[in-house]
């Protein structure tokens, strides 16, 4: 996967929407060592068919509290534009993968 494109709140939704295949958004902070951990992890080669966003929640409060973050990181994920769910899962590579699957098979949702 490719390093992380910044989203603000302005242009969160419309990047989103716009977005087609598998995107992943994490919500984190600068000062957040388990959000560098998981950053590290997502660009690693299994997530590389992936489109990846990230907010910053310390700057971006208004979509973080939309999406109710309270714990980083947070990761949220998006098929073809529209919100799927928020993948929790184990740091590491396939708990991850398993956990992005098993949201995939459900329907879409509407976003927080």
């Amino acid at each position: 996967m490719a390093e992380a494109r910044k989203l603000s709140d302005f242009e969160f939704h419309h990047v989103l929407e716009a977005t087609q295949g598998i995107a992943l958004v994490m919500f984190s902070a600068p000062a957040c060592g388990a959000c560098k951990q998981l950053r590290q992890i997502l660009s690693q080669d299994d997530f590389s068919a992936m489109s990846f966003f990230e907010v910053d929640a310390s700057t971006d409060m208004g979509i973080t509290r939309e999406f109710e973050v309270f714990h980083l990181p947070a990761l949220f994920l998006f098929v073809d534009g529209q919100y799927h769910s928020e993948i929790q899962a184990e740091a590491h590579p396939q708990p991850i993968r398993r956990a992005i699957e098993a949201a995939m098979l459900q329907p879409a949702e509407e976003a927080p």
